[in-house]
């Protein structure tokens, strides 16, 4: 198949491609689509747009895109964890792991399928490619299951790693603190969350420099603590040491830009001087500086990675893919700005599913270079592209094998990989999805025409400046945008940010689209028109209405089960860090032999633990915390207005979003 589609490539005029290039698959986590250059650069003339086109900057993320391919029309899931599962097993989110389950999570009763992300017996990217001869290895968030051996990187075909487990974590300490995670687990938040393994070595990450904070006051432009120049150093290690008579596949997964909101000083000062010398006035808001810095940063670390395969002679032979999981976070402390989109992280609109998403390196034909591709690609087609590219088949035998035993069990079937290899569409500027796709169990984009039913929260346009001194206020008047219902957990369960549910979804910016909105996305891109009232489309809504029904049938939602102790356990002895808990003794490489002290804190944390996890103990925990929690979050002061430190900036903003 891969053969026959550069055959065609060559025949349409293009040049005879390499059948295996280099991969350097790049994901952004909550990267907004107001964040990028690229989505800035027709602003309109209004002061608040020339600012907002002021305040980003990603030169080197612009100049890959002038010389590659932007993805107009890209989607991922909503959240985070489903789309990094749909990328690593090519299946749609639905079909693979549709929520965000604590990485600690276990069911007893299906040893496949009963964990937090991909299901144990699904096929890796990384393991078909491995299988094709290319050296494969991840560096950054990983977020697609831990609990075992075989959902680790290593057992989806990785060689090497190097990052993190969960949804996030601390970027100076790798501790997995609540204003990282979002959640108090099973262990309390005492664990740390940075690991790796390599041919000799499997396990949590010892160096002392990488794991202290002493270097976040330092006014270093890079200093060696911070996560990401952590993880930047091992890019740039793999690119100089690869030996190029083997393909590479580097999949650089970075934590930037997701909370906690993090930055090396030095990068605050510098988006402060691009700002002022691209003519705007200064942040007047403290999580929209960081976040452009944290940008800033990313874009930054991106150039040097690509700098790297130019002075190693790989980036002729380069295929750059570029994505975001999700849209941007719109809540408080979020940050981002979808704008003019609609919507956020957490919902189905476009701001939460359309994602900045591009192609370059010197494996893109120059025909094509410049060139916007406006056809549908889902994240589980990079998938079946790659594989194809590759020359190794797509199918997944061992999932397959799976299910036989999974059907005598009576335990839920394994879906197969959907994938939609998309090189060719790209090449050819041709739409490969007209078939409806699956967004998640609430929407469904059936091409111009997208139906999002049920409650949405973050149902909101932001403004080009955002968020800004009116969202601290409206923070502050417990107005919102306070993070989605279901984004803040304790002990799994989820915590109610408010008293009531209606004030829950009035602070969260939730509508309740009840059987359908439907938008027409082609004619309307910012999604301000609900058509399910007009008797014209009246037939289109209904047939969506259907299909919906119909493909939700296929939702793949097995008990994943509930949060371990047994995981704190494995954790405490790792150098309380997280890792593979079941089944994984032969896992980790021997550790130094721990202190008589350690021990003995490490004994009396695991005794709290277990104490505290014990049901009798931890339901009315739980509901306490609840109640403590519930309050804090009215209290909260997530962002605050810069205003008063900048002599000669305006006071305060207009309001710039509207629900």
């Amino acid at each position: 198949m891969a053969s026959l589609a550069l055959a065609l490539i060559s025949t349409l005029g293009f040049p005879a491609l390499a059948a295996k290039p280099h991969v350097l698959f790049i994901l952004a986590d909550d990267y907004g689509w107001g964040n990028m250059g690229v989505h800035r650069r027709d602003a309109g003339a209004s002061p608040e747009e020339q600012q907002g086109r002021a305040e980003v900057h990603t030169p080197n993320i612009d100049a890959l895109i002038d010389n590659g391919v932007l993805l107009d029309r890209h989607y991922t899931y909503k959240i985070c964890s489903p789309t990094r599962s749909s990328i690593q097993s090519g299946r749609l989110a639905v079909h693979v792991n549709p929520i965000n389950s604590a990485v600690t999570s276990q069911n007893y009763e299906d040893p496949v399928s009963g964990y937090a992300g991909i299901p144990r017996n699904m096929t890796g990217i990384a393991e078909k490619l491995r299988d094709a001869g290319y050296k494969t290895h991840l560096v950054g968030k990983w977020d697609a299951g831990m609990a075992t051996p075989e959902h680790s990187p290593k057992g989806r075909g990785y060689d090497t790693w190097y990052g993190y487990y969960q949804h996030a974590n601390d970027y100076w300490r790798k501790s997995t603190v609540f204003f990282a995670t979002g959640e108090v687990d099973a262990c309390l938040n005492r664990m740390k969350d940075l690991s790796m393994h390599n041919a000799t070595y499997s396990g949590p990450v010892r160096d002392a420099v990488s794991l202290s904070a002493g270097c976040q006051e330092d006014e270093e432009s890079d200093p060696g603590c911070y996560e990401e120049h952590l993880f930047k150093e091992r890019v740039l290690q793999i690119i100089q040491e690869h030996d190029v008579k083997s393909p590479l596949f580097l999949f650089y997964s970075f934590h930037l830009i997701h909370t906690p909101l993090q930055v090396p000083k030095a990068w605050l000062h510098k988006i402060d001087a691009l700002v002022k010398a691209a003519g705007g006035k200064p942040f007047d808001d403290d999580n929209r500086r960081l976040y452009a810095a944290m940008t800033l940063y990313m874009d930054s670390a991106i150039g040097e990675a690509v700098d790297a395969l130019k002075k190693k002679g790989m980036y002729d032979d380069t295929l750059i893919i570029f994505t975001s999981d999700n849209g941007g976070p719109i809540y408080e402390p979020g940050a981002a700005s979808n704008h003019p989109l609609r919507g956020s992280k957490y919902n189905d609109w476009e701001g939460g599913v359309r994602t900045n998403a591009w192609i370059s390196g010197g494996f893109v034909p120059e025909a094509r270079r410049g060139k916007k591709f406006e056809g549908i690609i889902n994240v589980a087609d990079w998938y079946g592209t790659l594989t194809e590219l590759a020359g190794v088949e797509m199918k997944d035998h061992k999932s397959e094998a799976a299910n036989g035993w999974l059907k005598e069990k009576g335990l839920p079937l394994l879906h197969p990989v959907d994938s939609v290899p998309q090189w060719e569409n790209i090449i050819n500027d041709k739409n490969g999805r007209a078939d409806p796709m699956h967004l998640s169990s609430k929407a469904v984009l059936m091409w111009p025409y997208k139906l999002v039913t049920g409650k949405q929260p973050l149902s909101a346009w932001v403004g080009p400046n955002y968020p800004n001194c009116s969202t601290v206020k409206s923070i502050d008047e417990h107005n919102g945008p306070l993070p989605a219902p279901d984004d803040v957990k304790i002990f799994g369960e989820p915590m109610p940010l408010a008293n009531t549910s209606a004030e829950v979804d009035r602070q969260t910016w939730t509508i309740d689209c009840g059987e359908g909105c439907l938008v027409n996305v082609r004619d309307d891109p910012t999604e301000h028109t609900n058509l399910a009232s007009d008797p014209k489309y009246t037939s289109i809504l209904l047939k969506m209405q259907e299909t919906l029904k119909e493909l939700n049938k296929d939702l793949f939602n097995p008990d994943r089960g509930i949060d371990r102790v047994e995981a704190c356990d494995v954790a405490i002895e790792q150098d309380r860090t997280f890792g593979p808990f079941v089944a994984a003794d032969h896992f980790y490489s021997p550790g130094p032999e721990k202190s008589y002290s350690l021990q003995v804190e490490d004994a009396i944390l695991r005794a709290t633990l277990h104490t505290l996890n014990n049901e009798k103990v931890k339901k009315p925990l739980v509901e306490t915390l609840k109640k403590v929690g519930t309050k804090a979050f009215q209290k909260l002061k997530s962002d605050k207005c810069l205003v008063p430190l900048h002599e000669g900036s305006e006071s305060e903003e207009p309001d710039l979003f509207t629900v």
